[in-house]
């Protein structure tokens, strides 16, 4: 029996765009100072149509199209996100519909801010191990929410991926993970709340440079490994800025970075982030690459994961379903008055 790991993956973005300049021209701000800042150019918005429980089941499309597994052999859902489109009723059921899965299912919703996505992932690989499922699906995507005029703004998007978790035709094994977990409250949303409210620079060092280190320091710890081994690193990426920060602070290089940092391009897709990132280096791994991955989700917790593609991956018809950087090139540019509306954004409360 093949280890425990990826057996396919799929992602989706939204095509509407908007750049972080014209969200800048409407608060009077200078949007190429903000950009360069941020190392954000532009982020993806969801249409009318699009929310967190399409993005899910267009992710999942997309990972049963790269191979040959029966959605009915599928034995549990979970969905991570902080942007369910209901505050009650799972997300979970819905893909499982959309997919043809069988009724004999564990479903859950997730969430733990922009982690949750990490968090389905190890709850699969645990219940793979047991024996109680043959194939799970773990999802991390978002349509996340930013107050008007609020520095979250130029960065909160839409988008996700969706990875099956088995023993059989295992593309990537996950050979280890490790968790880390405090009561860092620097991001939030109360009950009832339209958006949510941040600790602005409080988010940086004690939140998530914090986190990412000490769970990505212990994680190599585990499995007895230097940053340079690694052909490829992902960190959650709430801006340009930060992935690239924390990598080099832990000894990681650009080249080991730049094909999983999509956020100069969509923005942060909160539970998605770090997932869309892994999805676009399978993209393009190759057997015996070996993948660093470490997310981050306010409140405060992050979820590493050390990676091995097998050759199994050149049997994955990655070519039956889009890559990441093609949706990234496959858009359409919105103004902020369309931006606006099909968000709901300027409901207060």
């Amino acid at each position: 029996m093949d280890k425990i790991g990826i057996v396919s993956y799929g992602a989706n973005i939204p095509r509407w765009r908007i750049k972080t300049e014209d969200i800048a021209s409407v608060w009077g701000k200078d949007g190429k100072t903000i950009s360069k800042g941020l190392g954000i150019n532009e982020k993806s918005v969801p249409s009318m149509d699009q929310d967190t429980a399409t993005i899910s089941v267009e992710a999942t499309r997309a990972a049963l199209k790269r191979c040959s597994i029966n959605p009915q052999d599928i034995g549990a859902i979970y969905i991570g996100s902080e942007s369910h489109p209901y505050a009650v009723k799972p997300t979970g059921t819905i893909v499982g519909e959309a997919i043809g899965a069988t009724p004999d299912l564990m479903v859950a919703d997730y969430e733990f801010a922009c982690k949750a996505g990490t968090a389905a992932i190890q709850s699969c690989c645990a219940l793979v191990k047991a024996g109680m499922i043959k194939y799970g699906l773990a999802v991390g995507a978002d349509t996340s929410q930013a107050a008007p005029g609020d520095a979250l703004e130029y960065s909160a998007s839409a988008g996700g991926a969706a990875f099956i978790i088995g023993s059989e035709n295992v593309v990537a094994n996950i050979n280890h993970t490790y968790s880390c977990t405090s009561d860092t409250p620097d991001f939030w949303r109360r009950a009832q709340r339209k958006y949510p409210a941040h600790g602005g620079r409080f988010t940086g060092a004690p939140a998530y440079f914090k986190h990412i280190t000490h769970c990505s320091t212990n994680l190599m710890n585990i499995a007895k490994t230097k940053p340079e081994e690694y052909d490829y690193a992902i960190f959650h990426q709430p801006n340009g800025k930060f992935p690239v920060s924390i990598a080099r602070k832990l000894g990681f290089t650009h080249d080991q970075i730049k094909q999983g940092l999509i956020v100069p391009y969509i923005g942060n897709t909160y539970s998605g982030a770090s997932l869309v990132g892994l999805a676009s280096v399978l993209d393009v791994a190759k057997p015996g690459d070996r993948i660093f991955l470490t997310s981050y989700g306010s409140g405060a917790g992050s979820d590493g994961f050390d990676l091995s593609v097998t050759e199994k991956m050149n049997d994955l018809s990655r070519e039956n379903a889009p890559s990441v950087f093609q949706m990234v090139e496959d858009k359409e540019y919105i103004d902020y008055g369309t931006y606006a509306k099909v968000t709901d954004l300027l409901y207060w409360e």
